[in-house]
């Protein structure tokens, strides 16, 4: 399916170039615009978990104390604690990890236990698969028993193959009905398949945990339409995280335009027929912010912080934290605390600045800390908690 271009007048376009005022100035600004301030005190310190891993991108809890962490490179490593509290990184990857393509943005992407991991020892992985020429998003389900994967398999591979290392997602989620939740990136090469029904690219994803297509799926029966598809006109997603019944993702704009969505069936996020940002280059994208039947972000991110991992903090070791999202942020070099009521963004913290780097993954852990992961070639596993 495509969408013809809109035949009626263009609406005015308030939108200007920044002038070239300098880094420090531009900063002020994303903070007026996204409504955010700096956070005044430290009452959080911080502690390095593990460190020496490359691009660390994903980290998911284990019940036992133990933790998984993906590095893009296609490895999944192992954190253990000991009975005096310490931790230690393991230093042999864990076996039977499929083979994951591993250049540019391509690489081992999320990790998801299953909620039932006691008994089936189930793990959920996703990673870019394939060649430079021809790749996709893969999902596989396999049981770990400590050391090794076994029984590996596909869930979901989305189609059609595609080109270069550029914008795949990957992000997992359950529903709360069980279903398992991705969202695919529009590759880059050609932004306008986000709006076209016959590929998974630039689109959210809704399978079973066995990779069966669930009969309630909008787009199911339609002809040319891939049945998998949740929801379209997804730039970049970056996250997804499930507050009760609402799903929330964060994706990637280009030069601005960063959105925080609320993810519903059907529904169609705009990307390339609006947006609130430019294109690399200042070009325009597109001349409209809004249109009839897109459904606008609930906040977007202008200039560009580039938002990447995201969790829901309910935990008991920061009351005042409580009730919100966080995400973490490549670019701006930092974590957004979004406070949010009533499914509506309030103003913004920016937190961990002090750090100078840029935050891949943020996690709530069992213990009520916060779990950061930082994007470089010697990435670290950091821990928050308060300072005293």
């Amino acid at each position: 399916m495509s969408i013809a271009s809109p035949r009626l007048p263009l609406p005015r376009v308030t939108r200007r170039p920044f002038a070239r005022i300098g880094i420090a100035c531009i900063a002020v600004v994303s903070m007026l615009l996204a409504g955010a301030a700096m956070a005044d005190t430290r009452d959080y310190r911080v502690e390095t978990v593990a460190g020496g891993l490359d691009h660390p991108w994903s980290l998911a809890f284990l019940p036992d104390g133990r933790m998984l962490v993906t590095e893009r490179a296609g490895r999944l490593r192992v954190i253990e604690r000991g009975g005096d509290g310490a931790f230690a990184l393991r230093d042999a990857p864990v076996d039977g990890v499929p083979q994951v393509l591993a250049m540019g943005q391509a690489g081992l992407f999320d990790v998801m236990v299953d909620p039932g991991f006691a008994q089936s020892g189930i793990v959920y992985l996703s990673f870019a698969h394939g060649t430079a020429e021809a790749n996709h998003l893969r999902i596989v389900r396999a049981r770990f028993d400590g050391t090794r994967l076994h029984d590996v398999t596909p869930v979901f591979t989305s189609q059609p193959a595609k080109r270069a290392g550029q914008h795949f997602g990957g992000r997992m989620a359950l529903l709360a009905d069980g279903t398992l939740v991705t969202a695919m990136g529009d590759g880059n090469l050609e932004r306008t398949d986000a709006q076209r029904l016959h590929t998974h690219l630039g689109k959210s994803i809704r399978v079973h945990t066995d990779g069966r297509v669930p009969r309630d799926n909008p787009f199911v029966g339609r002809e040319g339409a891939l049945p998998e598809i949740w929801s379209t006109g997804h730039r970049n997603p970056q996250a997804m995280v499930r507050v009760g019944n609402v799903l929330y993702s964060n994706e990637h704009g280009a030069k601005g335009g960063d959105e925080l969505n609320a993810i519903t069936a059907g529904a169609n996020y705009g990307w390339p027929i609006t947006t609130d940002g430019v294109d690399y280059t200042g070009a325009r994208v597109t001349p409209y912010r809004s249109w009839p039947g897109i459904t606008a972000p609930l906040t977007h991110w202008t200039p560009s912080i580039a938002p990447s991992g995201m969790v829901w903090y309910d935990g008991a070791l920061f009351p005042a934290w409580r009730g919100s999202l966080f995400v973490s942020a490549l670019a701006e070099r930092s974590v957004r605390r979004v406070p949010m009521a009533g499914g509506t963004p309030g103003k913004q913290d920016i937190l961990f600045t002090e750090l100078g780097e840029r935050i891949r993954d943020v996690r709530s852990g069992p213990d009520g800390a916060l779990y950061l992961l930082t994007d470089s070639a010697s990435g670290r596993v950091l821990r928050i908690v308060p300072a005293q």
